[in-house]
């Protein structure tokens, strides 16, 4: 087995309560991350994580290969996704019995990715031979032109400077909004030092109109609308 993907999603939200089962469009939310997966043709397994049985059951009625149940400690509000990542891969590898060289991780709230984004990142993982590869669009606001942070004092300036200073937005080293839509790792470096940014790091750009994360009731109108326009007249 060369490629596996995960995908992992908690039964509680409070930003959107319930957002992974809600139905989006006749299905729930978190079929649309599996079937894009599975439309990519590039997987030996698709393994959903969740501490909620009802999602685990929903991921495989919507074409899941494995139900991996993540540990209580690795679903609460303030725990860290790599570990329960990390635990879905190893999971993963125990049930089938292979270790992958790659694997794909989605996130399950992002369902306007496109199966050509995920096959595009991990062929930019393959031919840069880099440890992992990221996703995002491009940044609304420049660090070094127009994106600002307060100090302690009160006071704001920009977020990064330069010599010489940007004049022009269009100066500035370009910069991305991570959207989290898709995480394409190696491996073997991930499960000796889980990270999302290694020294050769790469991003696999998307558009914006690909890249909205479900994280308010107000995304989710927006990724409704935007799924909308796709379908046929």
């Amino acid at each position: 087995m060369s490629l596996v993907c995960t995908i992992c999603a908690r039964g509680g939200s409070k930003g959107v309560v319930g957002k992974n089962a809600r139905d989006l469009l006749g299905k729930p939310v978190l079929a649309w991350s599996i079937a894009q997966a599975r439309e990519t043709g590039l997987f030996d397994a698709i393994a959903f994580s969740s501490d909620s049985d009802a999602l685990l059951e929903a991921a495989l009625k919507a074409g899941a290969d494995i139900a991996v149940k993540r540990p209580d400690e690795m679903a609460t509000d303030t725990a860290p996704k790599l570990p329960a990542i990390r635990h879905c891969l190893e999971q993963t590898m125990a049930q089938t019995g292979k270790t992958p060289e790659i694997f794909v991780d989605l996130d399950v709230t992002s369902p306007l990715r496109l199966a050509s984004d995920i096959t595009g990142a991990v062929a930019l993982l393959r031919e840069s031979g880099a440890r992992n590869v990221i996703t995002g669009a491009p940044a609304r606001r420049s660090p070094y032109f127009n994106l600002v942070e307060q100090r302690t004092d009160g006071s704001v300036g920009l977020s990064k400077s330069a010599n010489p200073p940007v004049t022009r937005r269009q100066d500035a080293p370009r910069c991305f909004d991570m959207n989290a839509s898709i995480y394409v790792w190696r491996v073997a470096p991930f499960l000796e030092q889980p990270a999302v940014f290694y020294p050769d790091t790469r991003l696999f750009e998307m558009p914006e109109e690909r890249s909205i994360d479900i994280d308010s009731d107000l995304d989710f109108t927006l990724v409704e609308l935007l799924l909308r326009q796709r379908l046929p007249a």
